[in-house]
């Protein structure tokens, strides 16, 4: 474990770092850093029904599993049957242990070694011994139901002990020691002494100044020379039916029978549990290897939680080249769904409710890339889903609207009521367009323009595609009208509409953001007066300006205000401050003028002192775009490099840990009082509520990555983060209109 936990130690203690100082202006370098991946080993067919018993690693890290059918070892990436020593192969080990890095085989008649040039074979004088440990010496204290034998070659010594209803047998530093649910004894020259007296006692793991004691309600440490307990009983975990522990450098593994975790001290534990990592959450054994990486054993099999290092450009990498193998839709950037949970293999590219709305977030990040990098495959994956989102209008047939999402005539998944023919009679589209789609559209249209769009006719494009919208949403009175005349659901900006909310109620803020946020941008494209004046008057006559600029903290618990059958006050809406942030984004940069730009960027730091507990990279790149310091670098550095590289849906559950400190049900819908990692919580979007404690599909789904990229290459962009030691520098990024608000206007 010396290799892996200084690094994993820190990956931990991350939790607990304050914000960056106002001081700091370097970009963060972008370092290696461990990674915790999940490995999952198919059995054999051969093996049928099976029992899983024991794990040992070999000193080669060679991993063996004892089970009622005989030995396993790991074969091409699956668990099979060992037949490599045709003298063993058909034969059923009793147990298996390790001494001196090898492993000792425990059988009928016999226990052996293939290590030592084979010297190592000891004839059995009964046959019902079913556990034994070796120590470094090679003698050998082996058990059976009625007794103990110690062997010291060529003799076995009967042990006074008589019947002690001992499971397990273990090699500690000074001795060897069993364990039975009741006791611990310890072997003091020819006899095997009571050491320990407890209930439900369930493994032991062994420190040269500690014995790690399991149990069925946590675990406790005795000191190895008097047995008097130095370690108070550890209850506040995960869970507390241990069945397994593996010292560490600076820690404990500990096995439950609802998943794995690392404690490495009083708040700093990181839990391993559901299919994301586990085959089953039932441990039996585990066992590190000599890189640091976990192997663990479950009622279903063998398991590794690996922790690769990589850099964070690394795993954007890695994001990017899946979403191009399989998540790419007509340009959309696709949520796939599974037939087989958790199998690729399998998956379906289908429609979801907000296709556009992702694919502009994935478009932003890929403009973000070039920006940096000045690669060619960023570039052209940014103005491919453009493209779609200018045949997004083009479907509808309604100049200026957009649809959700399209697909071919008779294939539609998602909400099949908001469907429409398209005038190509090949295609549908989806209606009912949301002001989530025209705020995630303006954001990549806005980040495209100013990072990609390199000629005159490339930035015509833009603001073209751009504009339409803003049009239609002025000619119909600041609501966006679908094809039966009406407005949408959601697509409302009209101060009748926006000043319906009482100021507690955050629409008011948010609406009264993404319109005029949407006029700046259509500004700064055209020069057009309209979009100026516009905005002006929101701003002024109907008070706008005072609604974006209405502290959060005046935001609360405000039951009874209904529109269209929702109770808008309710509960917090997680998805309104993603909707907020991307809106920030042009809100500030837009700005007409400077007045404006420093309210708007008090206003964006009163939004993130709420959502600071949350650690959430993307909100923090947005505040530190206004040229704040009071953002939280290492929470957001904290997020990304803990988020998932399996990105499928798994059920997730952790309302039953009891290392959570729970709160009182609440208007934001804060389950605890800490965030939990990434790592830990259901996968889920910006838009939802990071401290929901359970969630998954069954993992039968599988998102993008687009949530990690987004936020990253932003990061980059800013600044903000460096490249990795060995990158290249890419070009230099082009002057933000803060800095340059000469260049806002045509």
């Amino acid at each position: 474990m010396k290799a892996l936990l200084p690094g994993l130690l820190v990956w931990i203690a991350w939790a607990a770092l304050p914000v960056r100082s106002a001081g700091s202006v370097a970009p963060v370098a972008d370092v290696p850093f461990p990674q915790p991946v999940s490995r999952q080993f198919p059995n054999h067919p051969d093996l049928g029904e099976v029992r899983f018993l024991k794990l040992v690693v070999d000193r080669d890290d060679r991993v063996h599993v004892l089970t009622d059918r005989g030995v396993c070892v790991l074969v091409d990436g699956r668990l099979a049957l060992d037949r490599t020593y045709r003298p063993l192969a058909g034969k059923v080990a009793r147990d298996i242990t390790l001494a001196g890095g090898e492993v000792f085989y425990l059988f009928d008649r016999e226990f052996l070694c293939n290590g030592y040039s084979g010297r190592l074979v000891a004839t059995l004088p009964q046959s019902d011994f079913h556990a034994f440990a070796v120590g470094p010496n090679l003698n050998a204290l082996l058990v059976s139901p009625t007794n103990a034998v110690l062997f010291q070659e060529p003799r076995f010594l009967p042990l006074k002990a008589g019947s002690l209803g001992i499971e397990k047998v273990y090699t500690g530093p000074d001795s060897f020691y069993t364990l039975s649910p009741t006791a611990i004894h310890k072997l003091r020259g020819d006899r095997l002494e009571p050491f320990h007296m407890d209930s439900g006692l369930t493994a032991l793991a062994f420190r040269t100044n500690m014995i790690y004691v399991g149990t069925r309600h946590g675990y406790y440490g005795l000191d190895p020379r008097t047995g008097r307990q130095i370690l108070p009983p550890q209850e506040r975990l995960p869970w507390t039916e241990v069945t397994s522990l593996a010292v560490a450098t600076n820690g404990v593994w500990v096995g439950t029978t609802r998943g794995v975790f690392l404690h490495a001290g009083i708040g700093m534990i990181r839990y391993f549990a559901g299919r994301r990592w586990l085959k089953d959450d039932h441990v039996i054994d585990l066992q590190p290897d000599s890189h640091g990486d976990l192997y663990v054993l479950t009622q279903t099999g063998l398991n590794q939680i690996a922790f690769p290092r990589m850099t964070l450009e690394e795993k954007a990498r890695y994001y990017e080249r899946k979403i191009r193998e399989r998540h790419i839709r007509y340009g959309f950037c696709a949520e796939l769904r599974l037939r087989t949970p958790g199998d690729p293999a399998t998956a379906e590219k289908i429609d979801t409710d907000n296709d556009g709305t992702w694919s502009s977030y994935y478009l932003a990040s890929q403009a973000f890339h070039f920006a940096v990098t000045g690669e060619p495959e960023p570039l052209r994956h940014a103005w491919e889903t453009f493209s779609t989102l200018e045949r997004l209008q083009e479907l509808t047939g309604l100049e200026g609207f957009p649809a959700r999402s399209f697909e071919r005539a008779g294939f539609k998944v998602s909400d099949p009521e908001r469907w429409r023919p398209a005038q190509d009679t090949r295609w549908e589209w989806k209606g009912d367009t949301s002001s989530d789609e025209i705020t995630a559209q303006t954001f990549a249209h806005a980040v495209l323009y100013e990072t990609c769009a390199r000629t005159p006719e490339e930035k015509a494009r833009v603001a073209r595609n751009y504009t339409r919208i803003v049009d239609h949403i002025l000619r119909h009175n600041l609501y966006l009208v679908g094809p039966d005349g009406q407005p949408t659901l959601w697509g409302r900006w009209h101060p009748d509409y926006v000043n319906s909310y009482p100021p507690t109620i955050f629409d008011r803020r948010l609406n009264s953001a993404e319109i005029v946020s949407f006029l700046q941008l259509a500004f700064h494209m055209t020069g057009k007066p309209v979009y100026r004046e516009t905005a002006y008057e929101l701003l002024l006559k109907h008070g706008y300006l005072q609604n974006i600029t209405n502290s959060m903290a005046n935001i609360r618990y405000t039951p009874g205000h209904v529109y269209q059958g929702h109770d808008m006050g309710d509960v917090w809406n997680h998805s309104d401050d993603l909707l907020a942030f991307v809106t920030y984004w042009t809100l500030h940069r837009f700005a007409f003028n400077e007045d404006l730009r420093r309210l708007y960027a008090a206003a964006i730091l009163d939004h993130w002192n709420i959502e600071r507990i949350e650690r959430n990279p993307l909100w923090n790149f947005v505040l530190a775009s206004t040229g704040a310091k009071e953002y939280d670098m290492i929470g957001a550095l904290w997020t990304l490099r803990l988020w998932p590289l399996d990105l499928i849906t798994w059920d997730v559950r952790n309302s039953h840990r009891l290392d959570l400190v729970r709160l009182q049900p609440n208007f934001r819908r804060q389950e605890t009082r800490s965030l939990l990692p990434p790592t830990e919580r259901p996968m889920m979007r910006w838009n939802g509520n990071p401290f929901q404690l359970d969630g998954g599909n069954g993992g039968r789904t599988e998102l993008a990555g687009d949530e990690f990229l987004l936020p990253y290459w932003m990061g980059r962009y800013l600044r903000l983060i460096g490249p990795p030691a060995t990158a290249t520098p890419g070009p230099t990024p082009a002057p933000t209109p803060a800095a340059n608000p000469a260049a806002r206007r045509r």
